[in-house]
């Protein structure tokens, strides 16, 4: 367990960070007394919008000023918006990193500063002194969509794989998982394997030069994320071929996919929850509760089965679905689930 006193609030002001004031407006006295927490993430994919959705539902419920800022996938970018937030006294720093083994100096300037950091959704380096991680089963997630597509594929086939941002925990993670189920599969392939970052446009050429390059060969494309599954879903399509996607994440458009048969499947990474939950961890720490060192979230399968009742929690009843979000992640604190959606519905 951690406990962590929550700093005296100094905040001050720069122009390289946006606040969102989530429950006090301006000239409100109570606004001063807010507690404040820095988000810096690795660039605003579909994912990580989502999860910014999340954080501030889960914010305007609690009283918490966000200083938000991306780093556009650059890691020298994300390391000055540390220190900017170190500098600015913010009463805690929630970083989705860019890299894994990245940071480390800025970590050290926030723990001087009796700032607590928190890893949510993409893991940092080990021995960074984080106050908590909050972090997805990726090596599971990778093992879920290969087993989708061996099964799918018979056991037998040539695939190609998409992986995200080399070197990056979710990518790490993710392909080791994809590597655990291939040593069940000796017949399944791998032609080519390589990073899109994330990004369905870079999805689409990678995709449209494999196909020119192996051709017919390609019998299934797995994908790290679902942006990239959706890039080779539309490399796919203009080449005129029919070939099984499978994804993770499960945003709106990989939903879609599984709604319309594109993808075979993707695993349920909700943003508005998993980061929801980073948010709640780090408001107990700087309110000196206890709180577990590591929280996991295990993603669940989606398929055909169940892709309709996960589209009214992501898509289409949304709206009602942030309005429980606050609750949702307070009681699955308490229980270790995180991934749990039973109060907005259940699956």
């Amino acid at each position: 367990m951690i406990t962590k006193l929550r700093r005296a609030f100094t905040a001050v002001g720069t122009a390289a960070v946006l606040t969102t004031s989530a429950a006090c407006g301006a000239g409100d006295p109570a606004a001063d007394a807010a507690m404040q927490i820095g988000v810096t993430v690795y660039d605003m994919s579909s994912f990580i919008s989502q999860g910014r959705e999340g954080m501030e539902a889960y914010a305007a419920a609690h009283d918490i000023d966000l200083v938000w800022t991306s780093a556009g996938d650059d890691v020298s970018t994300q390391a000055s918006q540390v220190e900017q937030l170190v500098n600015q006294g913010v009463d805690a720093i929630i970083i989705v990193p860019v890299q894994a083994d990245s940071l480390g100096p800025q970590l050290a300037q926030a723990e001087a500063a009796s700032i607590p950091v928190l890893a949510v959704n993409t893991t940092l380096s080990a021995d960074a002194g984080l106050a908590a991680t909050v972090l997805p089963d990726d090596v599971a997630a990778g093992e879920q969509e290969m087993r989708m597509m061996a099964e799918r594929l018979g056991g037998q086939g040539e695939i190609v794989i998409l992986q995200g941002p080399l070197g990056s925990s979710p990518e790490l993670g993710r392909t080791r998982g994809i590597e655990n189920v291939l040593r069940e599969y000796p017949g399944i392939r791998v032609l080519a394997q390589d990073t899109a970052n994330w990004e369905r446009a870079e999805a689409v050429n990678k995709v449209k030069n494999w196909l020119a390059g192996f051709g017919d060969q390609v019998d299934g494309i797995v994908a790290e994320n679902d942006d990239m599954g959706l890039g080779a879903v539309q490399a796919l399509n203009e080449a005129g071929k029919d070939i099984p996607v499978v994804g993770i994440d499960g945003i709106e458009d990989g939903l879609r996919a599984v709604q319309n048969g594109d993808f075979i499947g993707t695993s349920l990474q909700h943003g508005r929850v998993e980061l929801a939950a980073g948010l709640a961890v780090a408001k107990r720490i700087v309110e000196g509760q206890p709180v577990e060192e590591e929280y996991v979230y295990r993603m669940p399968p989606v398929t055909t089965a169940n892709v309709d009742t996960v589209m009214d929690h992501v898509v289409t009843g949304k709206d009602a679905f942030l309005q429980q979000l606050p609750a949702l992640v307070e009681r699955n604190l308490g229980t270790g689930d995180i991934a749990d959606e039973e109060l907005a519905g259940g699956a």
